[in-house]
């Protein structure tokens, strides 16, 4: 018959609770996986297989119980951390967003939009094209397994532990952030540049011929070569991705004491 003490059982409660509050932390902000339209069940499911490899792996921490102020603690740090990693790969598609509204709004599509259920906002259609094909890109390339190779590193490299200073860098975490806008500016700017000389042209051409109905000519050509140069762009919007994808997952490890970790090459 197997018997555990009471201080073994707590334990063993507090290596599986506390993986697994940093797992579901990533879960619920990551995309794919944190989108609204993935059930709860299936994101639990998910993160309790994850948490059940990694928690042999961790060394257990005898002075803390998960009751105490100590164990609420360090469950919130978990959160917090688990949280910041699915922000950075958040940021990734945040910025891909916002180069489509870019685009959108450059081409005269403001008014096409729709509801966006991952951010629970409006969202422009060229948006949703880019962010569709943004996350195919993600599968395709096996960046998930990454994500979660990366996950399971950062216990490592950022380990459960009782102190504050556990190595994580809230400052790495607010200078990511602004690669919303190097990114955003990064994929969109061909287009943009293509439909400003568009626009250009029309101003002279406008001013040359007054009799001419700027929004009657105008509308059409801008929407017409917006979607051209977009058909031109997409295939080579695959590298700048890819890149992209890659700095998060070295910014993710970048918040602990290890090395980055590297996509792995198609």
């Amino acid at each position: 018959m197997i018997a555990f003490s009471s201080n073994e059982l707590i334990a063993m409660i507090a290596s599986f609770i506390w993986p697994l509050t940093r797992i579901l932390g990533l879960i619920a902000i990551a995309p794919p996986f944190g989108n609204n339209s993935v059930p709860v069940q299936v994101k639990l499911m998910l993160g309790v297989m994850l948490a059940l490899i990694v928690a042999p792996t961790i060394p257990p921490l005898t002075d803390a119980d998960p009751i105490s102020l100590a164990g609420i603690m360090i469950l919130m740090q978990q959160m917090v951390i688990g949280m910041a990693m699915g922000f950075m790969v958040r940021v990734v598609f945040a910025g891909i967003e916002m180069a489509g509204e870019v685009i959108g709004l450059t081409m005269g599509l403001g008014f096409a939009t729709f509801f966006d259920p991952q951010t629970q906002g409006r969202s422009s259609a060229i948006s949703q094209i880019l962010v569709l094909l943004s996350t195919l890109i993600f599968l395709t390339l096996n960046a998930h397994l990454s994500l979660f190779a990366a996950l399971i590193e950062s216990f490592t490299t950022i380990p459960i532990s009782t102190s504050l200073t556990m190595g994580f860098s809230f400052q790495k975490l607010a200078i990511w952030g602004e690669q919303i806008f190097s990114i955003s500016l990064r994929l969109s700017l061909p287009v943009v540049a293509a439909l400003l000389i568009t626009n250009i042209a029309l101003g002279i051409l406008t001013r040359a011929a007054p009799q001419l109905n700027l929004f009657g000519i105008g509308f059409p050509i801008t929407i017409g070569v917006g979607f051209l140069m977009l058909s031109m762009v997409l295939p080579y919007m695959l590298l700048p991705i890819e890149n992209v994808f890659q700095s998060s997952l070295q910014a993710i490890l970048s918040l602990g004491i290890k090395p980055p970790l590297i996509l792995p090459t198609r």
